[in-house]
């Protein structure tokens, strides 16, 4: 892969990285919660494509790739559940 390539993605990296914790400190209403998530999947995408090499034709590494992504789910799924029920949460 090019260095100008990999430069370009971590530079994209960075600025969605300044972005993201520029957007924590402004209060942008009911767009807080779903925008970081829009971020955070596009960061997530940059990642899967350029430095694992995910892109081509459906090889091993996308079975492998798409475990992992289903395990944490499963993680994260179970993590906002414990989160959900408490009834006893300081606000």
């Amino acid at each position: 892969m090019p260095l100008a390539t990999l430069l370009i993605a971590w530079a994209v990296l960075v600025a969605l990285l300044g972005i993201n914790v520029l957007l924590a400190y402004l209060p942008i209403g009911g767009a807080h919660d779903f925008v970081p998530i829009g971020i955070a999947v596009t960061q997530a995408f940059i990642i899967m494509t350029i430095f694992m090499k995910l892109r081509g034709r459906p090889s091993l590494k996308w079975i492998f790739a798409g475990a992992g992504f289903f395990w944490l789910m499963i993680l994260l799924g179970l993590s906002s559940t414990d989160y959900v029920t408490r009834a006893a949460w300081p606000l």
